[in-house]
């Protein structure tokens, strides 16, 4: 099995400071995803992983969001031996664009990279589903959610970091300098 913790510890990927994540909560720590992805040998493990666990399921479509998890997701459906579909976000709700489409008989498993609230997952679990296609689960590389999920769902590495409402933010009150890394905070997405 794929040490994930390892992977992104060698890669710079897991950070600790004070962040802003997607969701707009604080944190003590981030896992900068791109920096294991720019490996495609390490992204390619990773996928393996994650289709190893849901190989059994039988996913006949991957569906990630953009941006962050496109590169995750090409490697799951590709381990998978599977069609990959990515969600964009436009008029703040995840669709499928460029042509894409899904049939009422794929089995689509959503594929993310760190789950913190659940919510890009949640809304490409709408997207998939307003296409009458069913969605079996989701998978995660990393999970620092702690939060149940009405879903089937899987993370090849759960940390749990504490995270906070930025009024509630301890960092905020030591005046510890926010960086805001998120692919969400960048025009377009």
């Amino acid at each position: 099995m794929t040490d994930v913790r390892a992977l992104l510890e060698e890669t710079g990927a897991l950070l600790t400071g004070h962040f802003e994540l997607s969701s707009g909560r604080h944190s003590d720590v981030y896992v900068q995803k791109q920096r294991v992805f720019e490996h495609p040998e390490a992204t390619s493990a990773i996928g393996e992983a994650m289709a190893e666990q849901w190989r059994p399921a039988g996913p006949t479509v991957v569906v990630a969001p953009a941006v962050g998890a496109i590169t995750l997701g090409f490697a799951t459906a590709r381990a998978l031996g599977v069609r990959f579909l990515f969600t964009e976000r436009a008029d703040g709700r995840m669709h499928l664009r460029r042509g894409q489409a899904l049939d009422p008989s794929d089995q689509v498993l959503v594929v993310e990279d760190v789950v913190t609230t659940g919510g890009s997952a949640a809304e490409v679990v709408e997207a998939v589903r307003a296409t009458g296609a069913r969605v079996i689960g989701v998978a995660a590389m990393v999970d620092r959610s702690n939060a149940p999920s009405s879903l089937t769902f899987t993370a090849l590495l759960a940390i749990d970091a504490d995270d906070w409402d930025p009024a509630d933010c301890p960092l905020c009150r030591d005046a510890r300098p926010l960086e805001s890394p998120g692919s969400r905070h960048l025009s377009g997405t």
